[in-house]
């Protein structure tokens, strides 16, 4: 199923679920869930306009429509990976709080986009970092 999505009716079905989901789950659990579709679209769009990543739709028998909407892109190496926003975001949200610029940069690594990063308190020489 590799046809071009079609975005609109993806991203307005995609509304539709959440906005019922949230009247079904009540008022908190709607801000919440609609902080994870905004996250989603930010991911997304991140790497779509930093990167040049595209939309595509990829076979997936466990999700309810038989495919999910990812974006795919060529990574650092010459491989083609792809990352499915929505999981991206379900890594964030497991490792409160959230941090944008870490689901950012997860996301770059995921699709191969940037190299692995040392921890913030330590040098590329491994000595202690002045801060």
């Amino acid at each position: 199923m590799n046809a071009e999505p079609d975005l609109h009716a993806w991203a307005a079905g995609e509304r539709r679920n959440v906005l019922d989901l949230a009247d079904v789950l009540g008022v908190v659990q709607a801000d919440w869930i609609t902080l994870q579709a905004d996250l989603m679209s930010y991911a997304a769009d991140y790497v779509i306009r930093k990167h040049g990543a595209r939309w595509t739709v990829v076979d997936d028998p466990m999700a309810p429509r038989g495919y999910r909407c990812v974006v795919e892109v060529i990574g650092r190496d010459g491989q083609t990976r792809q990352l499915d926003p929505l999981r991206a975001v379900a890594r964030e949200i497991a490792d409160l709080p959230i941090e944008i610029t870490r689901m950012l940069a997860d996301a770059e690594l995921a699709l191969g986009l940037a190299s692995e990063v040392l921890p913030a308190t330590s040098s590329p020489t491994g000595a202690p970092a002045t801060r």
